[in-house]
Parts: C-alpha cells; sequence; structure tokens
C-alpha cells in the first residue's frame, strides 16, 4: 500500500501557495494550504494533521514564529516535521524558529518551487515519488 503524505502550507502570499500546492501535488502529496495563521491553527484544531508542515514567517497579525509557539506549546501538529519557508534572514528568528522545533529553513528567493519539494521532503526524511511505502524500502 502506498502511503500518501499530507502537506499543509502557510503563507498570506496566494500565488506562492497556488504554485507550491502544485508542486507538492505533482510529488504525490496530499496537499492543504492556509493564507494566515489563523485559518492554519483552525485547520489544525479541527483535526488536520499534515506529515509536513511548511511556515512562513512574515505574515500579517500573527507571524509564523507566533503560529509556531502556539503549535509548539499546544501540541497541534505532533507527528509534523515543521519547516520554515520564508524571505526572513533575521539570524535572531531564525534561531528562535530552531528553539521551536524546526527541523528545516528554506530561503524563498534562492529555491524555486521544485527544490523547496525536493528539499522539504528531505528534511522530513519522507520518500518523494508514489508507490514506495517508506524511506527505507529503497
Amino acid at each position: 500500500m502506498t502511503k500518501k503524505y499530507t502537506v499543509l502550507l502557510v503563507d498570506d502570499d496566494k500565488f506562492l501557495l497556488e504554485m507550491y500546492c502544485k508542486k507538492f501535488k505533482q510529488s504525490g502529496a496530499d496537499v492543504d494550504f492556509a493564507v494566515c495563521s489563523e485559518e492554519a491553527l483552525s485547520k489544525l484544531k479541527n483535526g488536520a494533521n499534515p506529515d509536513i508542515l511548511i511556515l512562513d514567517i512574515i505574515m500579517p497579525t500573527m507571524d509564523g514564529l507566533e503560529l509556531l509557539a502556539l503549535i509548539s506549546k499546544e501540541n497541534l501538529a505532533p507527528k509534523a516535521t515543521i519547516i520554515m519557508l520564508t524571505n526572513e534572514s533575521d539570524r535572531d528568528k531564525i534561531e528562535q524558529a530552531k528553539t521551536l522545533g524546526i527541523k528545516g529553513y528554506i530561503v524563498k528567493a534562492t529555491s524555486i518551487p521544485s527544490e523547496v519539494v525536493e528539499e522539504a521532503f528531505k528534511i522530513a526524511n519522507l520518500e518523494r515519488h508514489l508507490g514506495v511505502d517508506d524511506a527505507q524500502s529503497k
């Protein structure tokens, strides 16, 4: 049986969200998205349990670090590999994200969408292609 991985993307840039969603779907993942932190929190509190959770830091109202702190505090994504996908380059914010449990940090400006997908699956240690039950079956 083939395992389909679930991805939840959180970013206020709808154009980028559409591109990333398309690329993740092409790689065989089930993809959901949220255009703000509040929407992401709602989805997680209502049962979304992604394998990979990708957050932007720079968002209005509640930024990705505040969202990450809440997710961590309330254990809202217990099985998720959390990755920051952002153009934020402030070292303090990157370190803060690491202390909150992220597994990876991808800079939007230096990565095309297909590279983001590759990197996310690599960070999560998951097999990208369909037809493989898990990364160990290689």
